[in-house]
């Protein structure tokens, strides 16, 4: 039964896709190109008259040659001549900066008050601190010690800084 089989879809095989169209098998080719030589050039005329060579005439003109650019050399950037005066005084310049000008009038007061009452916060802690507790503390108390040396010598917002320095580090000390 399978060779029967077999034998009735070898056409239906063979005829293929019903909705295709069949292509025509032999496409029609372009022409094939003639190369055509090119035409040979005509020898040149014998009979021309010979030709004249004129050469013009020069006016001996000046030439104007635009003078030498100057050699541009690089600007060298000199420092000011610094002039050292010896004097027996210690200057009153903190560890942290120079000496602040124009400082609101309180910011003097804000700061020896933040200065008071983080020291007065750190002498409050009355529980047993770690190692690094104990170091942050210590911390805390030369920040608060350059912070009355800055007020001393006039560098408020030194003091300032290092007054908020302080009050950082002692906000971790608290739980």
């Amino acid at each position: 039964m399978s060779a029967r089989s077999a034998a009735w879809l070898f056409p239906l095989l063979l005829t293929g896709c019903f909705h295709k169209t069949q292509i025509a098998q032999n496409q029609p080719m372009a022409p094939p190109i003639e190369e055509t030589p090119p035409p040979k050039p005509e020898p040149a005329p014998t009979n021309l008259p010979p030709p004249e060579v004129s050469i013009p005439v020069q006016t001996p003109t000046q030439q104007i040659t635009p003078p030498p650019e100057p050699v541009k050399k690089p600007a060298k950037h000199k420092k000011p001549p610094t002039t050292q005066v010896a004097s027996n005084e210690t200057p009153a310049v903190s560890a942290i900066g120079q000496l602040s000008t124009g400082d609101p009038p309180n910011m003097r007061q804000q700061t020896d008050e933040s200065i008071a009452s983080t020291e007065k916060s750190l002498n409050g802690i009355t529980r047993r601190l770690n190692d690094q507790e104990q170091k942050t503390a210590a911390q805390v108390r030369e920040f608060l010690k350059q912070a009355r040396d800055a007020l001393t010598a006039g560098d408020v917002d030194g003091a300032h800084t290092l007054a908020l320095k302080a009050k950082v580090l002692l906000d971790e000390l608290h739980p």
